[in-house]
């Protein structure tokens, strides 16, 4: 069976990151909600279109639409080793209804995973933070270019930071995230499949104990 696996984890925490080295690990694939509804309009097809009406009417496009979306990209040939999933669920509601989607398929979720963060060290961690334009993430602290200016990934020398990465923003955002997500905790820690992990470490420490535990998992 594919592996079906969550990053829970607020801004900062390393989610996109990890995500990328698990792909290269085990040859999983990230699926972002952002990412899918974009790609899914792009396509026009059918969910794509009614994302795109409800998107330019200016509302939030329903959970609905997001597991339409989420179904088509799962029936594609290239997830056969398994997904990683970030950016939903967001809610009790939404990863019951994800439960229901799995089900159809003869799947469950392998493991939810909490990266573990001290809040204060995230503000910190977020404020510093800038991406290249082919979206290698870098911080000013913890992760230079090793060429100064240059992207390690693409060569390229066009970087960017999001206007809403400053302490303030990042400390409501940080608020909004654990209120939002304690239900989803719970959740999963009740159906067994919860992992938690130190996500305060070195990243190469990080990626090796996500490595345990999705090969515990997938065994």
């Amino acid at each position: 069976m594919a592996a079906v696996v969550i990053l829970l984890g607020p801004p900062g925490a390393g989610k996109g990151t990890q995500a990328r080295m698990l792909e290269e690990d085990f040859g999983l694939i990230q699926l972002s909600t952002g990412d899918l509804l974009r790609a899914a309009v792009a396509a026009g097809t059918e969910a794509g279109k009614k994302a795109k009406a409800v998107m330019e009417a200016g509302q939030l496009v329903s959970d609905d639409i997001v597991l339409a979306i989420l179904r088509d990209r799962m029936a594609q040939p290239d997830v056969s080793k398994g997904i990683i999933l970030d950016g939903f669920p967001r809610t009790a509601g939404q990863a019951a209804a994800l439960d229901t989607l799995l089900a159809e398929t003869g799947q469950k979720i392998t493991a939810a995973i909490s990266l573990e963060v001290d809040d204060e060290a995230m503000v910190g961690r977020v404020s510093g933070r800038y991406t290249c334009a082919c979206g290698e993430g870098y911080h000013d602290e913890f992760k230079q270019p090793a060429t100064a200016g240059v992207c390690d990934k693409c060569g390229g020398t066009t970087f960017k930071r999001r206007a809403d990465d400053n302490a303030e923003t990042v400390r409501e955002r940080l608020k909004a995230y654990h209120a939002q997500t304690a239900p989803l905790i719970a959740y999963y820690d009740g159906k067994a499949v919860l992992e938690r992990i130190d996500a305060m470490g070195r990243i190469a420490d990080i990626r090796a104990g996500l490595g345990r535990i999705i090969a515990g998992v997938s065994a």
